[in-house]
C-alpha cells in the first residue's frame, strides 16, 4: 500500500514538473477559470479609441466567458503606467491588457527608460482591429497625392513643416521614413494632441500632418482638409476613395492595430480560451460595424503565433526608422 502510495505521489509531480513545475498553476485552474471578474488594462483615457474598442470587447467577452470583464483606464507616460501593471500583474487570468500599437510597440522603439519588452514581457492572444494612420493636408494647399506632395515640398526645401501628435510617434516615424525615400526637407511639429493639430489645420496655420484614422472624419467630411494617404497596403473603410501609401508606390506593411494581451506566464489553456472567445467575436456583426465606423477593419484571423510574430517585426521596423532618424525621446 506504501509502495502504491508513493508510486502516486511519484507520478503526481511528475505531472506536475510536465505542467510547469507549479501545481498551483497547473491543470486544474482552467476547469474554474474564470470564477470572478476580469480586469481589463487599457493604457489610454476614457472616451480614446482604444478605450472604446476595449469596452466593446469586454462586455462581449464577458457574455461569452459568463464573468463580468471590467475596463481600467491606466493612461500616461506613453501607455508605459498601464502595461507596467499588467506586465507585472499575476499570471492567472484576471489581467489583460487592451492596448494599441502606438503603446505596445512604437513607443518601445524610441523611449529610452522603456521599462518593458514586448516581446518578452507581453503575451499575446489576439489582434482585434487594424487600420493605417493618414497623411492629411490644407484644403488650400495644392496637392491631391502623394507624388504631388512631394515635388512641392522638393521644390520649396525647408519651407513646409508637418505636425502629428506627438515626439516620436507613428506619425513622427512614418514622416521621416518618406523623407529619407524621397529626399522631401520638412520640419517636425509635434502638438499635444490630434484634435489641436486638427484645428490648426483647418484654420491653415499647419499644412500637413499625420493623424489616427478617426479623428479628422468630420473634417475630411466637411472639406476642410483632405487625407492624400493611408500608410500600410489596404484603404480605410471610411475613405475608399483615398490610395494606401503602397498603392502610390511607397511600399510599408506595417499598420496601427489593437490587441489583447496577458502577462507573461499565463497559463495556456486560458489564453487560448481567450484566443478563441476574442477571434469568435470579431466576426459578430455589431463589432465589424463599430471597427468600420471607426475607420478600422477586423484583421484576419490569426493564430498567437502570428499575432506574436507581428508585434516582433513591427517593433523591429519602428526601431530601424527611429535609429535611422535619430529619434529617442526621454519619457
Amino acid at each position: 500500500m506504501a509502495s502504491v502510495s508513493r508510486l502516486l505521489a511519484s507520478l503526481s509531480l511528475t505531472v506536475a514538473a510536465l505542467c510547469g513545475g507549479s501545481s498551483s498553476f497547473a491543470g486544474p485552474l482552467i476547469g474554474k477559470w474564470p470564477d470572478r471578474p476580469i480586469h481589463m488594462i487599457v493604457p489610454a483615457s476614457a472616451g480614446s479609441g482604444s478605450d472604446v474598442m476595449a469596452r466593446a470587447m469586454a462586455q462581449r467577452l464577458g457574455n461569452a466567458l459568463g464573468q463580468s470583464v471590467v475596463v481600467e483606464n491606466k493612461p500616461g507616460a506613453s501607455g508605459m503606467i498601464g502595461t507596467n501593471a499588467v506586465v507585472k500583474a499575476a499570471p492567472d487570468g484576471y489581467t489583460l491588457l487592451y492596448t494599441n500599437a502606438s503603446f505596445a510597440v512604437v513607443a518601445p522603439a524610441v523611449i529610452r527608460s522603456i521599462t518593458f519588452d514586448p516581446t518578452r514581457d507581453l503575451l499575446p492572444i489576439a489582434q482585434t482591429a487594424a487600420g493605417g494612420v493618414l497623411l492629411i493636408v490644407n484644403k488650400d494647399l495644392p496637392v491631391t497625392n502623394l507624388r504631388e506632395l512631394v515635388e512641392l515640398v522638393k521644390a520649396n526645401p525647408g519651407q513646409y513643416t508637418y505636425g502629428t501628435w506627438a515626439n516620436g510617434s507613428s506619425g513622427n516615424l512614418m514622416m521621416e521614413w518618406l523623407k529619407t525615400k524621397t529626399g522631401m526637407k520638412m520640419s517636425h511639429v509635434a502638438y499635444r494632441s490630434v484634435p489641436q493639430l486638427l484645428a490648426e489645420m483647418s484654420a491653415g496655420v499647419l499644412k500637413i500632418g499625420w493623424v489616427d484614422p478617426v479623428a479628422p472624419l468630420p473634417l475630411l467630411r466637411s472639406e476642410r482638409i483632405r487625407c492624400i494617404a493611408v500608410s500600410g497596403n489596404v484603404r480605410a473603410p471610411q475613405l475608399l476613395d483615398v490610395p494606401t501609401l503602397g498603392e502610390q508606390g511607397f511600399q510599408f506593411d506595417t499598420v496601427g492595430w489593437f490587441g489583447m494581451f496577458a502577462p507573461p506566464g499565463t497559463d495556456a489553456a486560458i489564453v487560448a480560451r481567450l484566443a478563441d472567445e476574442v477571434n469568435k467575436i470579431q466576426g459578430s456583426e455589431g463589432l465589424k460595424e463599430l471597427m468600420k465606423n471607426m475607420n478600422f477593419e477586423p484583421p484576419p484571423i490569426k493564430t498567437q503565433k502570428q499575432f506574436r510574430d507581428i508585434v516582433a517585426t513591427d517593433l523591429n521596423v519602428w526601431k530601424q526608422i527611429a535609429t535611422n532618424s535619430d529619434i529617442k525621446i526621454e519619457n
